[in-house]
């Protein structure tokens, strides 16, 4: 193999002598009046030769003077390998983007991939159906970028699956997990109660086959718990673990319990029924009601603490041993053995202190620019949405994406802004609390904060950190984006850091939880492990190198939106002010990794459900 910098000058020389032959051949004159042909061949990451990727030089005679250097044509002492250095940097360029016309309405949240067909299958949340788009055609000839990447609609619809329809069933609603393993799709959709409440009843999960069309045959539907929100098969395709995120209704008179649910899947064949996994034994007066970390927020009006408990995203180790489930509006995560089928562990993961200097925050929308502080006595949750698990030196990490997440209902709230709160007169905060340009305005909880007890706060306590994190399966933080997300956005936007996903009005998120990290997948390239973060805000992908956890580096900020576009969208009706198609994507809400082998492209690919722009966009990853 050839250093890459030494191997340039010999290119270079060989092709500045050379004249092109009809197949892209570089040839000159040999000795014996044959043309010496140089062929150049794109290595792709992963390859034999190339880790990295690369480019294959190969040179000969042309003897049989076709013009093309074949095969036997060769001359192996005068080839060589140019390898990407092991520094290359990854990078991302739009090749695909599917435009459905609908905004506001959750037209393109989960998404997945399936490997023989070469289709996306996409969740168009609302309607209650599947959308499943065409990528087998994608091209990485078909790089855009600036407004032809805004107007990028080259991915066709197929067709779609209309999920409630096949399922049969009264009172079903929206649609709002899938996962494919192998020819198998399963899909979460929620239904309403017997007193009407809309998603406060069990849920269920639809299977369907499918061939190598990509069409799609429903075989059954398995009943689970209260409002499933996310399921994944396990890393054989042996079980389907679904998190039963158990809402309350708006008035917060019906408040079911949380729960997991398992179904076992045997020769491929799902099994009919669930086995359903809850939280009573940490009620109080229950049997493991002692393990449950005072750190825990749980906070429902008269809930108990299987009610308050809400699994939201589920991620399987590496080893396929356990399942680490996000706990968002309890600041938590549940370890699950996949073996014995328990709840090993509720994992509390703590504050984020905004007084220290890498955590520092742009805490207020009215202060008319980018501006970060430092605050001493002020915190975040880390309320993760989706999390992801990898291994480094065989031990199994978490990756959340800490979107932060508060209980805000018709029937209850702990929504206030920081200027409401009674704080203790000792506070470091009490002034900057009061001033709408400094903390007045951050979006903080009513139901922590008040360390002694004595009525009044001790501490402000906001949603969301702001950042992504890794820990270990224990619950101990080796790593934290710290303030990278606005920092990086504000350089990038200026003004238009931390907007809002529905509209352009600049700085208008930095008093709740600005950015929004929600999104999250982890791909594995050339040996290195990535991590894709996508604010759902703000927009864009977040990329870092996350190999070793405890030596993780920022990679890219990419992001597909025309923050200078006059739109607004209404995404309770889908109503729409301007043209919305002009602004780009918005809302990314969830992620799929394709690798290499996988890939239509033969090169590893990210597909992101924008759910606010009903956009679906497909992102080639290369080194260069």
């Amino acid at each position: 193999m050839i250093n890459q910098n030494k191997a340039l000058p010999l290119l270079m020389s060989a092709l500045l002598m050379s004249a092109c032959a009809d197949d892209g051949s570089d040839g000159l004159a040999g000795d014996n009046g044959s043309n010496t042909l140089v062929s150049i061949t794109s290595l792709d990451i992963g390859s034999e030769q190339c880790a990295m990727g690369g480019k294959l030089l190969q040179t000969g005679l042309d003897l049989n003077a076709n013009g093309t250097l074949d095969l036997s044509e060769v001359d192996d002492a005068l080839s060589q390998t140019i390898c990407n250095g092991i520094t290359a940097h990854l990078t991302a360029q739009l090749v695909g983007r599917y435009q459905s016309g609908v905004y506001g309405l959750s037209a393109a949240e989960i998404v997945d991939f399936h490997t023989a067909s070469k289709q996306i299958f996409v969740v168009n949340a609302k309607s209650g159906r599947v959308d499943i788009l065409n990528a087998a055609d994608i091209s990485l000839d078909d790089v855009v970028t600036g407004g032809g990447a805004i107007a990028l609609n080259n991915i066709v619809k197929n067709t779609d699956i209309d999920v409630a329809a096949d399922v049969n069933l009264s009172g079903l609603g929206g649609v709002n997990s899938l996962s494919i393993n192998k020819d198998l799709l399963a899909v979460a959709i929620e239904r309403a109660d017997t007193q009407a409440n809309s998603k406060q009843g069990n849920g269920l999960v639809a299977f369907y086959r499918i061939n190598d069309a990509g069409q799609t045959l429903y075989l059954h539907a398995v009943e689970v718990g209260a409002l499933p929100d996310n399921l994944t098969f396990n890393k054989d395709g042996s079980l389907l673990v679904v998190a039963n995120e158990g809402e309350p209704n708006g008035d917060y008179t019906v408040d079911p319990e949380g729960s997991i649910s398992f179904i076992e899947i045997n020769d491929d064949v799902p099994a009919t029924s669930a086995t359903s996994l809850g939280f009573a034994d940490f009620n109080q007066g229950g049997i493991r009601a002692d393990e449950l970390d005072a750190q825990i927020k749980i906070n429902g009006p008269n809930a108990s603490v299987a009610q308050d408990l809400e699994p939201e995203y589920i991620a399987i180790s590496e080893d396929n041993l356990k399942a680490f489930v996000s706990l968002q509006e309890n600041n938590a995560i549940a370890v699950i053995d996949l073996n014995s089928r328990e709840i090993t562990a509720v994992l509390p993961l703590g504050l984020k202190d905004y007084g220290l200097y890498e955590n520092r925050i742009d805490a207020s929308d009215k202060d008319g620019k980018v501006h970060f502080s430092a605050y001493a006595e002020v915190y975040g949750m880390y309320q993760p949405d989706t999390i992801s698990s990898y291994q480094w030196q065989s031990a199994n990490f978490i990756v959340t994406a800490n979107e932060g997440d508060a209980r805000d209902y018709d029937g209850f709230s702990e929504e206030a802004r920081a200027k409401d709160l009674d704080l203790d007169t000792a506070h470091p905060q009490l002034l900057a609390a009061k001033d709408k340009s400094q903390l007045g305005r951050l979006k903080v909880t009513t139901s922590l904060g008040d360390i002694d007890d004595d009525g009044d706060v001790d501490q402000i306590v906001s949603y969301g950190a702001r950042s992504f994190s890794i820990w270990d399966e224990n619950g101990n933080q080796v790593f934290d984006s710290g303030s990278d997300f606005s920092r990086i956005t504000a350089a990038v936007l200026g003004s238009n850091f931390n907007n809002n996903n529905d509209e352009n009005k600049g700085d208008s998120r930095s008093d709740d939880k600005a950015g929004e990290p929600e999104a999250l997948a982890i791909g594995k390239i050339a040996e290195q492990y990535y991590a894709f973060i996508g604010l759902e805000r703000t927009g864009g992908v977040m990329i870092y190198n996350i190999t070793n956890p405890f030596a993780v580096s920022f990679v890219d900020y990419i992001v597909n939106r025309d923050f200078n576009t006059n739109f607004e969208i209404n995404t309770d009706t889908g109503e729409v002010e301007g043209d919305a198609s002009l602004a780009g994507d918005l809302g990314p809400e969830g992620m799929k990794f394709i690798s290499a082998e996988n890939s239509p492209t033969s090169k590893p690919l990210l597909v992101i459900g924008n759910e606010v722009s009903g956009t679906t966009s497909v992102y080639a990853l290369g080194f260069n």
